[in-house]
């Protein structure tokens, strides 16, 4: 599973449980892209997760 290079943001595990009350192991995966990134003037594929993206801690190439 990816992990965004800049907050570490991944995957997270837990348990669901229904109405009747079964619980069933479950994963909530986060909203990752491969995007180009300007890193130090040069231009590189990396994932990074949209709440990154949006906030402006990188630069799109």
């Amino acid at each position: 599973m990816a992990k965004c290079a800049i907050c570490d943001k991944g995957a997270h595990f837990g348990i669901a449980v229904s109405h009747s009350h079964r619980r069933t192991n479950r994963m909530w995966k986060a909203n990752i892209r491969s995007v180009r990134v300007k890193v130090n003037g040069a231009v590189r594929k990396m994932y990074v997760c949209t709440s990154c993206l949006k906030s402006g801690k990188v630069e799109r190439a």
